[in-house]
């Protein structure tokens, strides 16, 4: 499937696993802030909760209770 068919149908352009346009929409589920895309972990960084979400298959795991506390 070419780039074009690709965003016609929805799919995107990828960063990594996760698609760019999800990054750009998604926020720390506690603070509201915008998050960091740390692709050599796969996780995506909340720096005003000091939380790492995990990515997991493409999709990241917005639950704070499955998040990695980042140390000071």
């Amino acid at each position: 499937m070419s780039k074009k068919e690709n965003q016609d149908h929805g799919v995107g352009e990828k960063t990594g696993t996760v698609d760019r346009k999800l990054l750009e929409i998604l926020v720390c589920p506690l603070t509201k802030t915008t998050l960091t895309y740390d692709a050599d972990a796969q996780e995506l960084i909340s720096h005003a909760a000091k939380l790492a979400y995990p990515i997991r298959d493409g999709v990241p795991i917005m639950l704070p209770s499955e998040a990695r506390q980042l140390e000071d």
